[in-house]
């Protein structure tokens, strides 16, 4: 079983081999890798947050009694 501490030992060894790339590696993994999962953990909280979203739709016709 995985412990704190081997998931912190794990992320900062990964965090060291990354800040010891050259530059251009560097961004070239952001492009690639973290742009592209940043974009879907927003697009599933939009996903997910839509869902409890209780404004009326565009083919919903507005109640106001």
């Amino acid at each position: 079983m995985w412990s704190v501490r081997t998931i912190i030992d794990a992320w900062d060894a990964f965090e060291l081999w990354l800040t010891q790339l050259p530059f251009l590696f560097q961004v070239v993994f952001v492009t690639v890798v973290v742009l592209p999962l940043c974009a879907g953990v927003a697009i599933g909280l939009d996903r997910i947050t839509a869902r409890f979203d209780r404004a009326p739709g565009p083919g919903t016709p507005d109640r106001r009694d």
